[in-house]
């Protein structure tokens, strides 16, 4: 479901994060969102989500006989790629 929030920037830069937000993160309280610019969007998401994120890439990409260098190595070459496209 996509919602669309109007959020107010002071001059300072500080901005207020509504309620709705922040429930919607999961974030109660004093909090850490991660804000990810990507072309001209921005998305926020909680720190749990980026965390729980993390790991499911890295169930995806992880073996037990992959030395960590090799592990590496791989993303490396995937970052190359990527930044090629």
């Amino acid at each position: 479901m996509s919602q669309t929030i109007d959020i107010r920037i002071a001059p300072n830069g500080r901005m207020v994060l509504p309620r709705s937000a922040r429930n919607a993160l999961g974030v109660t309280g004093a909090g850490v969102v991660v804000l990810t610019i990507d072309g001209d969007a921005v998305r926020l998401t909680s720190m749990a989500q980026s965390i729980k994120r993390a790991q499911e890439l890295y169930r995806q990409h992880a073996t037990h006989d992959l030395p960590v260098e090799d592990f590496l190595a791989q993303r490396r070459a995937e970052a190359l790629r990527e930044d090629e496209v």
